[in-house]
Order: structure tokens, then C-alpha cells, then sequence
């Protein structure tokens, strides 16, 4: 593997999770299909719109992890073969026998339907926030907001929120405690266990009791289609779980962050209220939740930019590298509520193109109106060179507080 011309030790400092973008510009320019070395796994990053536009829908990187090379080791560990055995990782014909499944059951009608519901949780988590003056974000709305929304959906009972979330946050921040990285990884595979194992006991109660819920209408499809095996069941519903609150909880921070730091662009929303699906979908441009698309396998050497790619390797596409190209961008490191739509890679591209793309923009648009309209003079509560992050190295870019401050 050739060295990239950015060191490792460039490519996961606390200051990289503060602002990777500089460094993705140097990656675009220098070498835009680079290898590197983390400490996850080595692999080739793809950083050019163009080329990453093309990579996430080429057959020949392949999303079965679950071959017989065993990537998902490498890359997940030994127990999360029970949770990520998914059709996230996963190729056609099946990838698409997974996700027409579960599409059927996660139809645009019952996500609109989950309208008011969404409506009712925002209202709920801001009514205990907004007389005290201050609050803790993440914590106190982006995190809890999907997670209810989403186990609603699912089925999972208001008994369990808690534990559910206290053990996929355990996942998230992995790499953000003093745990050394042994105990680190104990923990998560602790949480893995019980994830999978209380899944599991959910499905099979839902079998024995359905209701109108999403696990309840896989089951069906189960049953009446006879292609969806019980432990498949398991692991969509935690892809579901895990990627219906993980990335949304993650942009609604990223997007505070960016509104209250672009001062003029926060004015113009409040100003101008209906801006806010377009803003949606510039701030997912701007600071995406998932800085690099989920992992692929070359399954045949393959060649972009000049670079052979040998067959096995893995490769990364930097979404928020290709999402800042000045190629198909102008000015592209400007945050721009007013920008022209275009088609941002933010919810992937190809046959993995985000299934929950209506909830989330839905979530958003809703919970980050809310907080503008019901948090009047919102301002970040600490410099925001001091916000915590996860680490750098972790796939997901987010905030682990957000402390801010507004009028009472």
C-alpha cells in the first residue's frame, strides 16, 4: 500500500475531529483515492464527488462483509456478526430481497402517518428544556428525539427507551472514555450481546403478540413471503434502530453547531421559516453525520484516479470530502441556506441509498424549527473550540455535548 500524503497521525487528532475539512481539500487535491492506516483497519479513502458518486454504486465494491474472507472481523469485531449481518452489508439479489421486504413495512404512508407523533415527542423534550434557560443538546433532544421516534416505530415498549439507549450509546461513543482500548472493546461487544439477545426476545414476542408496529409488519412479511428467516428479522431491526437515530441525532448537533456559528445564516432562517427544507439539506451538506460511507470490499482489482485498488481491500467514500468538491460545488466550504439543491451524497448514492431518508428529513426539519422558534437568542454555552466530539477515528462525526444557552 502506497503512503498518503497525510499521516495517520494527521488524520485522527482531536483537531481533525474539530474540522476535517482542510484536510479532506488537501485529499481531493493531492491524492483523491488515497490509502491509509487507522487504527479500525487500513483502507483506500475516495474523496472526489465524481468519483465517489461512482464508487458507491460500482458492483465491483462489493457490502457483503460476510463472505468467507471474514472482512466483518476486521472491521466489527467478533460479535457483531448477530446485529450487522444486514442488508447494509449485503449485495444483490441479497440486498434486494432484504430491503423490498422492508420497504413494504416502512411505506411513505406510515411515515407520514408518524407525523403528529414526531410533532408531539419535539414538544415534549423542549417543554422541560425551555424554562430553565440552558440546556445539554445532545443529551436533553438530538439523541432522545429519533431514538423515541424510532422505537415507536418499531415496537420496542416506552419500559424499555432507556436501556435500549443506554446500550447503543455505549456503541456510539466507543473510543470517547479512559477505558483502554481492551476495555473499550469489552464493552462494546457487553452491549452487542445484549442488544442482540433483547431483540431477539422482542421478536419473538411480537411474533407471538402482534401489533401495528414495523416489527410486527416484518414479521408478516416474513410469514407471508416465507424469505425473511427469524434472525434476519433480528439484525434489520437493529440496522433500523441503530441507523434511525445514530446519524439523525448526530446532524441535528452537527446542524446547531453550524447555524449558531454562521450567525447570518441562522438570521436568514428566522426570517424566512420556509427555507428550512433546503437548509436541511445544505446543512447535511455542509457537516454530514456519516464523514465516510460504510465500509466496501473490492471484489476485483479496480482502478479510479489511476490507483489500482487490489481485489480484498477495503474502501472508504469520504462523503464529506466529496460533499465540500469545488468541482461540482461553488464555494463550496460556505454555508449557503439560499445554495441551488444539488445532488449532495449526504444519504448515500446507488442500491444503499438511505431507506429512511423520508423520517429523517421529517425529524429535522421538525425538530430543528422547534428548537429555533421555542429556544428565542439559542447561542452555544462554551466556545466552540471547546465542544466535545467523538474521537476521530470513530465512522460517525458528532458531538458528544452540546451545551448552549437561550432566553427562558
Amino acid at each position: 500500500m502506497n503512503e498518503c500524503p497525510i499521516p495517520a497521525s494527521e488524520l485522527y487528532t482531536d483537531e481533525f475531529a474539530a474540522d476535517p475539512y482542510p484536510t479532506f481539500a488537501r485529499l481531493r487535491a493531492e491524492q483523491p483515492v488515497c490509502p491509509v492506516s487507522s487504527p479500525r483497519f487500513d483502507s483506500y479513502l475516495i474523496s472526489r464527488f465524481d468519483d465517489a458518486r461512482t464508487a458507491l454504486a460500482d458492483p465491483r465494491l462489493s457490502k457483503d462483509l460476510y463472505g468467507p474472507q471474514e472482512h466483518y472481523l476486521r472491521i466489527f469485531g467478533p460479535n457483531s456478526a448477530g446485529l450487522n449481518k444486514n442488508m447494509l452489508n449485503a449485495d444483490p439479489p441479497e440486498h434486494t430481497r432484504l430491503r423490498r421486504l422492508v420497504s413494504q413495512a416502512f411505506t411513505p404512508r406510515r411515515i407520514e402517518a408518524m407525523r403528529p407523533r414526531v410533532e408531539q415527542t419535539v414538544n415534549d423534550l423542549l417543554d422541560k428544556i425551555v424554562p430553565h434557560g440552558e440546556a445539554e443538546l445532545m443529551r436533553d433532544f438530538a439523541i432522545p428525539l429519533p431514538m423515541l421516534v424510532i422505537s415507536d416505530l418499531l415496537g420496542i415498549p416506552a419500559t424499555d427507551h432507556d436501556r435500549v439507549l443506554d446500550w447503543t450509546q455505549v456503541i456510539r461513543t466507543s473510543g470517547s472514555s479512559r477505558r483502554s482500548p481492551e476495555q473499550e472493546r469489552a464493552a462494546v461487544q457487553e452491549a452487542q450481546a445484549w442488544l442482540h439477545r433483547y431483540l431477539t426476545e422482542l421478536v419473538q414476542a411480537k411474533r407471538a403478540n402482534p401489533a401495528d408496529d414495523l416489527i410486527s409488519a416484518l414479521i408478516s412479511a416474513c410469514e407471508q413471503e416465507g424469505t425473511l428467516s427469524e434472525p434476519e428479522v433480528v439484525t434489520t431491526t437493529f440496522l433500523l434502530l441503530f441507523a434511525g437515530h445514530q446519524t439523525t441525532a448526530d446532524f441535528i448537533g452537527n446542524a446547531v453547531v453550524a447555524l449558531l456559528t454562521h450567525p447570518d445564516q441562522l438570521d436568514l432562517l428566522l426570517r424566512q421559516p420556509a427555507l428550512l427544507p433546503s437548509a436541511i439539506e445544505e446543512l447535511l451538506r455542509f457537516d454530514g453525520p456519516l464523514p465516510v460511507a460504510s465500509p466496501r470490499i473490492v471484489s476485483e482489482d479496480v482502478e479510479y484516479q489511476g490507483v489500482r485498488i487490489p481485489r480484498g481491500s477495503i474502501v472508504g467514500v469520504v462523503l464529506n470530502a466529496a460533499n465540500h468538491d469545488p468541482e461540482h460545488f461553488a464555494d463550496p466550504d460556505l454555508l449557503d441556506l439560499r445554495r441551488v439543491r444539488g445532488p449532495h451524497l449526504g444519504f448515500g448514492h446507488g442500491v444503499h441509498y438511505c431507506l429512511g431518508v423520508s423520517l429523517a428529513r421529517m425529524e429535522a426539519q421538525i425538530g430543528i424549527g422547534a428548537l429555533l422558534r421555542r429556544l428565542p437568542g439559542l447561542r452555544l454555552g462554551v466556545p466552540v473550540g471547546e465542544l466535545r466530539r467523538l474521537p476521530a477515528a470513530s465512522p460517525f462525526r458528532g458531538l458528544l455535548e452540546l451545551p448552549v444557552r437561550f432566553a427562558a
